[in-house]
């Protein structure tokens, strides 16, 4: 039986219409709500955290499958690209 591996889970980049225009990032960009807790499991895509960006919400979902090991957010905190989301354990 092999163990499982533990990867992060990052704040990817945000959406070029970001860079582009920027009018929907305004303020700073926060956690609305942190959709995920440590033990359970996660599905590839399924969303992790919603963030506010004071003009819209958006669902940032988990690039792997696994377990959550520990979430490293919690609402209300500011966050930017390449932030520490979530640790999972996958295989």
């Amino acid at each position: 039986m092999t163990a499982a591996q533990v990867v992060e889970i990052r704040m990817p980049k945000f959406p070029e219409c970001w860079e582009s225009c920027g009018n929907c990032r305004t303020e700073d960009v926060f956690v609305q709500s942190v959709l995920v807790r440590a033990g359970e499991s996660i599905g590839y895509d399924e969303p992790l955290i919603v963030l506010e960006t004071g003009k819209t919400a958006m669902d940032i979902p988990s690039p792997r499958a696994g377990t959550i090991v520990e979430v490293k957010v919690d609402e209300g905190d500011l966050i930017d690209e390449g932030d520490l989301i979530a640790l999972v354990a996958i295989g």
